[in-house]
């Protein structure tokens, strides 16, 4: 007997730069095992590599990754000095997504998926959750959601400037308990007992025309670190279900070790892999403890 009551179920993906193929791992197995969602959550890397789910295109983050970690024009230095960002916007805006490695856009618009990439307004302070109805029109978003502060210029859209989504809501578990979504996976980059520690960066310096972002940007730790403390106590509850790495691999934010970057993917692929009967019946199972037939 199916029962016709389903709950309205959520991923929140966290970023972490090139930690967020851990996720693109996650997303390739629930792909592999028709495991989907009403809604995705995702936060700078958990966004760009996350995007991939809703079209439905199993290994693409790995790899694109793996393919262009050693080209000079796709992330790093190079492409901090001659554009000011370091992560090229016409390499990985235009030529991967259009021509290297098509993205597909009209799966991704025509998914009934509600796809919200979360951004940082520079001017606010605030964090936008913005929904992605058109992925090709509102690319500059995706990109704004992982513009790191520093190594990237700040993204104009719509008249509102933006950066990345880490610096306001790093782990949008809170948003997605305010939008009534009773079911709530929530896959991290950080493995178990880790905690953000206060850093001194130049906030004031760089971003000194925008009071309202370095308050918020001196401020991230502390709302990283309470949102561990949110996801604990509801994962104790069981309210939410959660994966995180069960290894403590180092891997840089600009990573271009090949090796590093297949093993924080296939980490990914293989803890949710041995979740994944869990992961099933907790998606299934309804208020009353039942699980659905």
């Amino acid at each position: 007997m199916e029962n016709s009551k389903q709950s309205k179920t959520v991923f929140v993906l966290e970023g972490g730069a090139m930690r967020g193929l851990y996720s693109a791992g996650v997303l390739d197995v629930f792909m592999q095992n028709g495991i989907t969602t009403d809604a995705i959550y995702g936060v700078s890397a958990g966004a760009l590599f996350g995007i991939n789910f809703k079209s439905k295109q199993i290994g693409r983050a790995i790899r694109y990754n793996l393919k262009y970690a050693h080209e000079k024009n796709y992330m790093g230095l190079y492409s901090l000095i001659t554009t000011g960002n370091i992560m090229n916007e016409k390499f990985c805006f235009d030529r991967i997504v259009n021509e290297l490695d098509k993205f597909d856009f009209d799966t991704f618009n025509a998914s009934p998926i509600d796809f919200y990439a979360v951004v940082t307004n520079v001017e606010t302070g605030k964090a936008e959750h913005i929904k992605i109805i058109d992925s090709r029109a509102q690319l500059e978003v995706l990109r704004a959601s992982g513009s790191m502060p520093f190594v990237s210029k700040i993204v104009e859209f719509e008249g509102s400037k933006y950066l990345d989504g880490a610096i306001s809501d790093p782990i949008p578990l809170q948003k997605a308990l305010d939008e009534g979504y009773e079911k709530i996976v929530v896959v991290l980059t950080r493995p178990e007992n880790y905690a953000k520690h206060k850093e001194n960066l130049p906030y004031n310096f760089v971003y000194r025309k925008y009071p309202n972002f370095v308050e918020c940007a001196k401020k991230q730790f502390e709302v990283y670190n309470q949102t561990l403390e949110l996801i604990k106590k509801c994962e104790n509850d069981g309210r939410i279900i959660v994966l995180r790495p069960s290894q403590n691999l180092k891997i840089a934010r600009v990573e271009k070790n090949l090796d590093k970057l297949k093993a924080i993917y296939n980490l990914g692929v293989s803890d949710c892999t041995s979740k994944l009967d869990e992961i099933k019946k907790y998606l299934q199972q309804e208020k009353s403890g039942q699980v659905t037939l």
